[in-house]
């Protein structure tokens, strides 16, 4: 069998010890249905010493989770799989460029519709006070501009102080009510073609729709053509091929669907709701391989 490296999280961070084999293992039987082995490597261990990654076929951050821990030596990973030209996608400035949400502002730039959005340095109670000012929104979400799985994000209601806020640069939105009512929707695409949806609903009282946090995920047979045009202009604006693309969004009180995140570097690609189980990845990932071969 042909064998795929399959980039999994620091072994010494057990944040996700008891996720991440279940994600792997799906990836590794749709992947196995094409005669291709996963081979996990911790993403961690391949900076300085690249030789783990010798040999394979393709390498795929699939379950690189917690790379926004560690946002420097990351971004230090993806440059030397660059410098080195390992066979690694999506390609890594790819990978480096979707590792700060700052890229939603370049797409909004392109034409792509997202939430109002305050960028800012550090996140401040003044910097949220001006923004409840700004949009008269009822809530406000804060967030990290390197961050997954809703790490660090927080909702707060007028006059609320933020307590702990976000490391870093971090972005504030409105919040969008219609996710407790609507859900937000995830389009996979592979080699470019659309795969399946995903409706995700965040669990009563809750406005986080990760599973972790009780979130609820249901396949969508048929999703809306707004949805789906705004996935192929997202696609279009990023302007890159992609292996895999999972766009993430929500559509606002009126009905306009808006970009959350277009994920590209370790997007769950949701197997367990997809109907075909993850034949349309691994078939893109066979014909990666067969179309770098001589």
């Amino acid at each position: 069998m042909t064998a795929i490296a399959v980039l999994t999280p620091d072994p010494a961070d057990p944040t996700y010890s008891s996720q991440w084999p279940q994600v792997l293992d799906r990836l590794a039987q749709a992947l196995d249905r094409e005669g291709l082995q996963a081979v996990a490597r911790p993403w961690t261990e391949q900076i300085d010493d690249l030789s783990g990654l010798d040999g394979f076929a393709l390498i795929l951050p699939l379950v690189a989770w917690g790379y926004h821990r560690k946002p420097e030596r990351w971004l230090a990973a993806c440059a030397a799989w660059d410098r080195a030209g390992l066979p690694v996608a999506n390609a890594p400035d790819l990978l480096a460029w979707n590792t700060d949400k700052a890229y939603l502002a370049e797409l909004a730039g392109r034409g792509v519709a997202i939430p109002p959005t305050l960028w800012v340095e550090t996140a401040t109670q003044a910097a949220v006070d001006a923004a409840f000012a700004e949009t008269g929104a009822s809530s406000l979400v804060v967030k990290p501009t390197v961050s997954g799985g809703a790490w660090r994000t927080l909702k707060l209601s007028p006059g609320q102080a933020l307590i702990d806020p976000p490391p870093g640069r971090a972005m504030i939105q409105p919040y969008l009510p219609t996710i407790e009512t609507e859900g937000e929707t995830s389009l996979l695409f592979f080699g470019g073609r659309f795969s399946h949806a995903v409706n995700k609903r965040p669990a009563g009282g809750d406005f986080r729709i990760q599973t972790q946090f009780g979130g609820r995920y249901d396949p969508v047979a048929d999703p809306a053509p707004g949805a789906v045009a705004l996935a192929q202009q997202t696609l279009a604006a990023i302007g890159r091929e992609t292996l895999y693309a999972r766009i993430d969004m929500a559509p606002d009180e009126t009905g306009r669907w808006l970009l959350m995140e277009a994920e590209l570097i370790e997007p769950d690609f949701y197997l367990a709701q997809d109907p075909a189980g993850g034949a349309g990845f691994a078939r893109a990932v066979r014909d990666r391989i067969s179309a770098s071969r001589p």
